[in-house]
């Protein structure tokens, strides 16, 4: 088995908690607002997505299959799109406004950058999830599982990128100044995405062949 295994199993239910807790402080932090709703909303609905995603990974991890009737698959099947609709929904209502001039102070290069790596994001995050549904049914697919290999390890760059712009409010835009506990929240979720996603990519990467096991 391995040996990235439990790592990232740990890595993977702890960012799981952190995402529970994001929820949590967003809602309560912004007094039970609209904004804290969508905000607690997304946290929530990513929660429950990796909450399944990760025990489809247990079994992946394993070598495993997984049968089309299974209540974890088809939960998570039936969930990630939601989030990934709800995630693009909430980046193009964003981007309509600074389109349209509702953050005329802010600096653009800055804009630019967190709107194409979000927006990334948001897809690479989808199609990690549709190649992780590939591989759970077909786990003989070396195509499928390359795939997956692949967008992890793009989905781990781009959130080490969210991380830095989430930490490093923009001025003109960021709609409150950033406290040192919305950056002790927002960074440790933030650290946990990236290091559970690395550790779930090692994990999955095909074993080398030990020494003097071939002839």
């Amino acid at each position: 088995m391995n040996r990235w295994r439990t790592p990232a199993l740990v890595a993977l239910w702890l960012q799981v908690a952190a995402l529970f807790g994001v929820a949590s402080y967003a809602l309560t932090s912004g007094h039970f607002g609209f904004n804290a709703w969508i905000t607690g909303g997304e946290a929530f609905l990513a929660a429950l997505v990796l909450w399944w995603w990760t025990q489809l990974f247990g079994r992946l991890s394993r070598g495993q299959g997984v049968p089309p009737t299974d209540g974890v698959l088809r939960s998570f099947a039936v969930l990630f799109p939601i989030l990934t609709i709800f995630r693009a929904c909430l980046w193009g209502l964003l981007l309509l406004g600074v389109l349209g001039g509702a953050a005329p102070e802010a600096n653009s290069v800055a804009l630019t950058a967190l709107f194409t790596l979000w927006g990334a994001a948001i897809f690479a995050g989808n199609a990690m999830y549709g190649h992780t549904l590939n591989v759970a049914l077909e786990p003989g697919n070396l195509l499928a599982r390359t795939r997956l290999l692949e967008w992890l390890n793009v989905s781990a760059a781009l959130s080490l990128g969210m991380t830095v712009l989430n930490l490093v409010p923009i001025k003109g835009y960021s709609t409150e100044p950033a406290n040192q506990m919305s950056q002790l929240v927002y960074g440790v979720s933030g650290v946990l995405d990236v290091v559970a996603t690395v550790l779930a990519l090692l994990a999955l990467l095909p074993r080398r062949p030990e020494k003097g096991s071939e002839q």
